[in-house]
């Protein structure tokens, strides 16, 4: 489910079909795409997690080194406390201990450059998964963003009680510094924005004034029984005022 805003701002989704969907959204930062994986390897099965991974490499591959991507969800993975050879992208504030699939986690996010957010922030609760018994809990659950993004967020920490049936717990990041911006498709028009500095100029303003006289005066003009057409002639004017006002300030139109 997207908000208005973030269905805007999408430039375009993909999913292999196998628990990992990745969408691409713009945002204000010129040149720059937000790609957000959510992933959900299906089995514990070694072989499968092995080419479940190898599936989530090849759609991070697709995305620019440039782009701000985010890799997220519940990837059965324990990367533990130790981050001993992987201080580049994961802190000391993990759980317990790594597990094989934690390995495979580790090296894919240090093979991309992702930090690991829920190891680098301290919060008491870091549990993501409560087994059915209430005995046992484990962070396998996680939140990533690309390095070269790091400072852009603020928070990850886990939200108890949301009413979502599941054994797991929300893992979100409270605070990411990022804009969306709308994705224009054909058909579509921004609103033109005017530069109305040169209004300080008194010469200018009389020259704006004189233009706008002129293109009113001719519906002033218009004889009685033309009254049906007035709308499109004012349509007209608008458009003529327009490029009045780009011709007076310089203004290129496009």
């Amino acid at each position: 489910m997207l908000s208005k805003e973030a269905r805007k701002a999408l430039k375009g989704w993909e999913s292999d079909g196998s628990g990992i969907i990745k969408a691409s959204f713009k945002i204000k930062k010129k040149g720059i795409t937000l790609n957000t994986i959510q992933c959900y390897p299906p089995t514990n099965d070694n072989n499968e997690d092995d080419q479940s991974y190898e599936r989530l490499q090849s759609i991070i591959a697709k995305c620019s080194i440039k782009d701000l991507t985010i890799l997220m969800g519940d990837l059965n993975a324990k990367v533990g406390m130790d981050n001993t050879g992987y201080e580049d992208i994961m802190g000391r504030h993990g759980l317990r201990e790594r597990n094989e699939n934690g390995d495979r986690f580790a090296n894919l996010c240090a093979s991309n450059k992702e930090v690991i957010g829920g190891t680098t922030f301290p919060h008491k609760r870091k549990a993501t998964w409560l087994s059915p018994d209430h005995t046992t809990e484990n962070q396998v659950d996680h939140l990533c963003i690309n390095k070269n993004f790091r400072r852009s967020m603020g928070n990850v920490r886990t939200r108890r009680g949301a009413d979502i049936t599941l054994d797991h717990h929300l893992i979100v990041a409270t605070t990411i510094k990022l804009k969306l911006k709308k994705q224009w498709t054909a058909g579509e028009t921004a609103l033109q924005g005017f530069d109305t500095a040169f209004l300080r100029n008194p010469d200018k303003i009389n020259d704006v004034k004189i233009a706008l006289s002129n293109s009113y005066q001719a519906l002033q003009d218009l004889p009685k029984e033309k009254e049906a057409t007035r709308g499109k002639s004012c349509k007209r004017r608008k458009y003529e005022t327009t490029i009045s006002y780009n011709e007076e300030t310089g203004r290129e139109i496009w």
